[in-house]
């Protein structure tokens, strides 16, 4: 029904400056290099490098999903499919290079491949970023509407209108009486793109029928939205028996050995690192400053759940005053117990520090949902049905939905904690190394530039 005026074309332009930005890199870096001449062969075997380089790279889009940008996609997904697209392209123009007949490709393919991949990536994540931007300025819309309700339909809601960079705009129709012809009508009139409907049976069955039949015959798109609370529906895997499809429990990425092995070798290998590189002299530091600015030990420890709902003490620097309401009490804005020294530590989350021992220990991750206190899960765990699927995977010092700014104790807590959960079931059900490496990335600028959502 929308008409759509630059969706269309997207794709199209992006994929052409990618072959116009590597053939340019090609280009420069070969005159940089090699002296100016003219040489018909030479010219020959240059354009064909820069055609299978192009090649390759569009090739290579299609199992990596370069192209493939939903509105929904956050920059730390598509950073992450950036990530690993230009590494095997690096590697991909290394091969080449070793098997060309171009001597420039053949003596300077490590230097090509490597300064290729130091210009894509912040090249692709401009042109996000700049694709993001328009759609917060009302351009590239598609029109939506909602007909019926459940939770995660609230939910849902609450995410379009505080993300505009999703280009969607919610057009209001009153669902109590649905006559079909005013509602084409009004699909017609509004240019409706989408329609969010509960898969639930929250409207009558033979209107929902007539609604899906129209919405085909009038290419409105229609969007079922399960209900979070009810359904475990990421807990299970479509299997088939012959051609009978059976739900079978989900077997996440990290149950297998390989990849929690990998996972392990990385954090004791991280967590050396700081504990050796940062911590054996910042700590000394910190613990001075902590005893200057209030009475009270340097660390604090609460009990959490980790990995399989094991309790483990979480350690942190002291940034509150001595209080009862610690283990009870979740922070709030302006706080009266953080003091002085702590805001500061909160806000650049360097009262964190501590839980690389976690880490080293083996009772945390770096990367991995946030632990609660104890309260906090006992309260959430029966209400969000997927909630327990956090303690699938450890407890990480970072994680995908802190670096979405899914953290904080103010505004509907309900909704806020449904969305941390659908953002760890996320993260569980999809876990890759370069999904770390991306959240990793995040962290590290967060913590530079401070967060606005740290308490």
């Amino acid at each position: 029904m929308q008409k759509l005026r630059y969706s269309r074309y997207f794709k199209s332009i992006m994929i052409l400056l990618d072959m116009i930005l590597v053939g340019s890199i090609f280009v420069i870096f070969y005159y940089r290099n090699f002296e100016w001449k003219y040489d018909s062969n030479e010219i020959e075997q240059n354009l064909l490098s820069i055609a299978l380089l192009c090649f390759f790279w569009i090739l290579l889009s299609g199992r990596t999903k370069l192209y493939h940008v939903p509105r929904s996609l956050t920059f730390t997904n598509y950073l992450e499919r950036i990530i690993v697209h230009i590494f095997i392209f690096f590697l991909g123009v290394i091969l080449l290079g070793k098997v060309s007949n171009n001597d420039f490709l053949k003596t300077e393919r490590f230097y090509l491949a490597g300064f290729m991949l130091l210009v894509m990536i912040p090249f692709k994540s401009l042109i996000f970023s700049l694709l993001k931007y328009i759609r917060t300025l009302g351009k590239n819309h598609r029109n939506i509407m909602f007909i019926g309700e459940n939770t995660s339909t609230e939910i849902l809601r609450e995410i379009i209108k505080t993300r505009p960079d999703y280009g969607y705009k919610i057009y209001e129709y009153p669902t109590s009486e649905i006559d079909i012809e005013k509602l084409i009508t009004f699909w017609k009139k509004e240019g409706i793109h989408t329609i969010f409907i509960p898969s639930e049976n929250c409207i009558n069955p033979e209107l929902e029928r007539k609604i899906f039949h129209e919405a085909e015959a009038n290419k409105v798109i229609i969007s079922l939205v399960p209900n979070i609370v009810q359904n475990n529906f990421f807990e299970y895997d479509i299997n088939y028996i012959v051609t009978l499809p059976v739900l079978t429990p989900t077997k996440y990425p990290l149950d297998y050995f390989t990849n929690a092995i990998l996972k392990r070798a990385f954090d004791l290998l991280f967590s050396v690192v700081i504990l050796v590189g940062i911590c054996s002299w910042l700590f000394p530091i910190i613990a001075i400053l902590i005893k200057i600015d209030s009475k009270g030990p340097v660390f604090f420890k609460q009990k959490r759940y980790g990995f399989h709902e094991q309790v483990f003490n979480c350690w942190k620097f002291r940034t509150m005053v001595n209080n009862s309401d610690s283990t009870t009490k979740t922070t709030e804005v302006g706080d009266k117990r953080i003091t002085k020294l702590g805001k500061f530590l909160r806000k650049s989350s360097i009262d964190e520090l501590p839980q690389f021992i976690n880490v080293f220990k083996g009772e945390m991750s770096v990367i991995g949902p946030r632990p609660h206190m104890l309260l906090v899960d006992e309260f959430y765990k029966p209400k969000i049905s997927r909630y327990a699927i956090r303690s699938q995977v450890k407890p990480g010092i970072t994680g995908l939905a802190q670096v979405n700014g899914l953290r904080g104790d103010d505004g509907d807590m309900n909704i806020k904690m449904k969305k941390r959960a659908l953002a760890d079931a996320f993260y569980v059900k999809n876990w890759s190394f370069s999904l770390d490496f991306v959240i990793i990335l995040k962290t590290i600028y967060l913590v530079i530039v401070g967060d606005k959502n740290a308490r």
